[in-house]
């Protein structure tokens, strides 16, 4: 069954939640002859990837999706032979040929008038048509997370988008725009979309609510609206789940929830830096295939901020919660030198554009503690 972020995800460009400015901007890029490479950036949960998604049907056409190719750079900051998997997907014919993704032209592009499937409504209210002359777009490379890349893999980009990308576009996203080079992001339109508003959160929570003929609490709206805190993403998540769980007939179920599927994260990540687990690597059977999988303390991070769409400052706070309930059993003095650095971190968090550095320095402080009163293994 799919998630609602799936089935109520925007078909145009005017259902987005983005500003009117914003709005006008992606539908510009996507009707221009010569579309131009996109960076788009903004906080967690604001509609970046519905944005490219809009973008690629309405450059692409109604077959978008056999030439629109993505990957997950945050993915590859996390497994083994990285720079090797970059290269086969930019390079599939291997590393010392001549054919790269972004030098292939598709037909489809061509075809786009002659589609056989279930075409839908473009973005624009309009297909964009072909000019006399010029070869259309007919591929896109995506890059998620595109700040994630590390400083390697970015030129290796910026060269193929120099000189392979007649009829190929790139679109990057990111969250921290200043991670990507000068040399790339001066290539590129950059479209920041900010967070958004809490009015438009509610109203978009009630209208997929009754969409689905699910019926909130009086209130309730407006809680998931202030728990996501400007991400939509979040907003969709928490609801879908509360639904799930039949607990949208009482206020009071949000925080249960939050409270129930978050905190034994929290407290299962600091016992596991507590005993000197930060980082750990598990192989596991997916298909025919064995992939490498991040567990430890930063696994349960990866939970807690991934599966469950919490931002640094709620994770913060829910090991807060941790260190000042009862379910924890630590001596005095350990629980107080974790509440000094959780403290630092709560700072940190404040000054920096990469918040997940800090929880992960605090989490390395964690398993120290441990080390020095005796709980640590190894």
């Amino acid at each position: 069954m799919a998630s609602w972020l799936s089935t109520h995800a925007p078909k145009r460009f005017d259902t987005l939640a983005a500003p009117q400015k914003i709005r006008d901007q992606l539908t510009r890029a996507s009707l221009a002859g010569d579309p131009p490479h996109l960076l788009i950036t903004g906080p967690a949960g604001v509609g970046k990837t519905a944005a490219w998604r809009l973008v690629a049907r309405q450059v692409l056409g109604p077959g978008w999706k056999s030439t629109c190719h993505v990957l997950q750079a945050r993915d590859l900051s996390r497994q083994a032979g990285a720079m090797k998997k970059f290269e086969e997907f930019l390079r599939p014919g291997g590393a010392t040929s001549s054919d790269t993704l972004a030098s292939r032209t598709s037909l489809d592009a061509f075809d786009r008038n002659m589609w056989s499937g279930e075409v839908g409504e473009a973005p624009c209210g309009k297909e964009t048509g072909i000019q006399f002359g010029r070869a259309p777009v007919s591929r896109l490379i995506v890059i998620e997370d595109a700040d994630h890349l590390g400083d390697r893999r970015q030129p290796y980009l910026r060269r193929m988008m120099e000189s392979e990308s007649h009829t190929t576009r790139f679109i990057f996203t990111a969250r921290a725009p200043s991670r990507i080079i000068d040399a790339l992001r001066s290539r590129m339109q950059h479209i920041r979309i900010p967070v958004v508003p809490t009015e438009k959160i509610i109203a978009t929570v009630n209208k997929v609510t009754s969409l689905e003929k699910i019926t909130l609490a009086d209130g309730m709206a407006a809680d998931v609206a202030h728990v996501a805190a400007g991400n939509l993403r979040k907003a969709l998540f928490t609801t879908e789940l509360l639904a799930h769980r039949k607990m949208t007939n009482e206020r009071n179920r949000l925080y249960d929830l939050v409270a129930a599927s978050t905190l034994q994260h929290a407290r299962r990540m600091l016992e596991l830096a507590l005993r000197g687990r930060v980082i750990e690597w598990r192989w596991e059977k997916q298909g025919s295939r064995n992939v490498k999988n991040l567990e430890g303390a930063m696994g349960q991070l990866d939970e807690m901020m991934g599966a469950h769409a919490l931002d640094a400052e709620d994770v913060i706070h829910q090991i807060h919660m941790e260190l000042i309930g009862t379910r924890l059993m630590l001596p005095t003095l350990l629980r107080n030198e974790i509440l000094t650095s959780l403290a630092e971190c709560d700072v940190g968090l404040r000054r920096t554009i990469h918040p997940r550095i800090q929880i992960e320095n605090f989490l390395h402080q964690v398993s120290e503690a441990g080390h020095r009163h005796g709980l640590a293994i190894g």
